[in-house]
C-alpha cells in the first residue's frame, strides 16, 4: 500500500514555492521522492527552499517567475521540461489577498486578486497541460481555499472569493476536458493556516472570536496537515478522482 502514494521518480512543478504553504507542498513532495521544480518571484528565497529541499535525497531547480506573465510562464515550464524530461504533479499554489469593502475596493485590488489567483492558475494549468497531454499523464492540484465555497463575516473578501471559486470551477472543467489523457485535476481548500498571507488575519485580537464561530475544531490549521491531501492528490492513490474539492479545514465547510 505505501507503493501507492510514492513519487519517486516523478517530477514536480510547484508555483508560489518561495514561502508559506508552497514550502510545505515542495518538502512533501520531496519526502516522497519527486524532484521538484520550485517557481516564484523572490529567488532568494527559492535558492534557501532549494537547499533544503534537496536535503531529502531529491533533484530540486529554481526558477524566478510573475506567473501573471503568460511569456514567463511559457520559458518556464519549457525550462522545467527539458530539465526533468517530464512534469507529472503541477501544484498551482501562487495566490494574494486583499481585504476590503466592496463598495471601497479600487479596481486595481480587484484586477491584480483576479489575475494572480484565477488567470495564472489557468495559464500555468494549461502550458504544463500541454506537456501532461503529450506524455499522457498528470496530476494537477490546484490551492483554492474554503472561501471556494463560503463567505466569512466581518471579513469583506469579494475578490479573494470569487477568485478561489474560480479555481475551483476551472478544476472541474480541465478535468472533464483532459481526463481522456490520464490527467487528474483536483483542488484542495485549506482553511487558515500560518503563513505571509494568512499573518494578519492571524495576528489580530478578534480572530480567535471568528474560530470559536466558524471551525469546530477552534484552530487554525498545523504545518504538515495539508500534506495527506497534496500526496493523495499527486500520487497514483487517486488515479479514479477528479474534478474534486477536498476540504481541510478543521470542519469549517461543514456548518
Amino acid at each position: 500500500m505505501s507503493n501507492l502514494f510514492s513519487l519517486k521518480g516523478k517530477a514536480a512543478l510547484v508555483t508560489g514555492a518561495s514561502s508559506g504553504l508552497g514550502v510545505q507542498f515542495a518538502t512533501a513532495l520531496a519526502r516522497e521522492g519527486a524532484d521538484v521544480a520550485l517557481v516564484a518571484r523572490r529567488i532568494d528565497r527559492l535558492n534557501k527552499v532549494k537547499s533544503e529541499v534537496e536535503k531529502l535525497g531529491v533533484k530540486a531547480v529554481a526558477f524566478q517567475c510573475d506567473v501573471t506573465n503568460i511569456e514567463e510562464v511559457k520559458k518556464v515550464v519549457a525550462s522545467v521540461k527539458e530539465q526533468f524530461g517530464r512534469i507529472d504533479v503541477l501544484v498551482n499554489n501562487a495566490g494574494v489577498a486583499v481585504v476590503a469593502p466592496a463598495e471601497q475596493q479600487s479596481d486595481e485590488d480587484w484586477n491584480k486578486v483576479i489575475r494572480v489567483n484565477l488567470d495564472s492558475v489557468y495559464f500555468v494549468a494549461r502550458e504544463v497541460g500541454k506537456v501532461m497531454v503529450e506524455q499522457k499523464y498528470g496530476k494537477i492540484i490546484n490551492i483554492g481555499s474554503i472561501h471556494s465555497q463560503v463567505a466569512m463575516s466581518p471579513l469583506p473578501i469579494s475578490a479573494y472569493m470569487t477568485s478561489k471559486g474560480g479555481v475551483m470551477a476551472m478544476s472541474k472543467a480541465l478535468a472533464v476536458e483532459w481526463a481522456k489523457y490520464n490527467i487528474t485535476v483536483n483542488t484542495i481548500g485549506p482553511s487558515y493556516f500560518e503563513s505571509e498571507m494568512t499573518e494578519a488575519a492571524i495576528s489580530d485580537a478578534s480572530f480567535e472570536q471568528v474560530l470559536q464561530a466558524y471551525c469546530p475544531m477552534g484552530r487554525v490549521g498545523k504545518k504538515g496537515e495539508l500534506d495527506g491531501a497534496l500526496i493523495y492528490f499527486a500520487s497514483d492513490a487517486s488515479s479514479f478522482t477528479t474534478g474534486q474539492y477536498l476540504a481541510v479545514d478543521g470542519g469549517w465547510t461543514a456548518i
